[in-house]
C-alpha cells in the first residue's frame, strides 16, 4: 500500500521554519506555516495539548 504524490513516502519530511507562538522559539514543523495560524514548537505544542 505505497502512496502515490508526496503523500507519506520513505523520503524526508520537508521542514519549515516557524517562530512558535508562545515562547516566540524559532523551531522546524512538517508543514507550511499559514499567517491566520498561529504555529507551536513541540514542547509548547504538548503543554497546549495536555489542558
Amino acid at each position: 500500500m505505497g502512496y502515490q504524490g508526496g503523500g507519506f513516502s520513505s523520503g524526508p519530511r520537508e521542514m519549515h521554519k516557524a517562530t512558535c507562538a508562545e515562547c516566540k522559539k524559532e523551531c522546524e514543523v512538517p508543514f507550511k506555516p499559514r499567517e491566520d495560524r498561529p504555529v507551536y514548537c513541540k514542547d509548547c505544542f504538548s503543554k497546549r495539548k495536555d489542558r
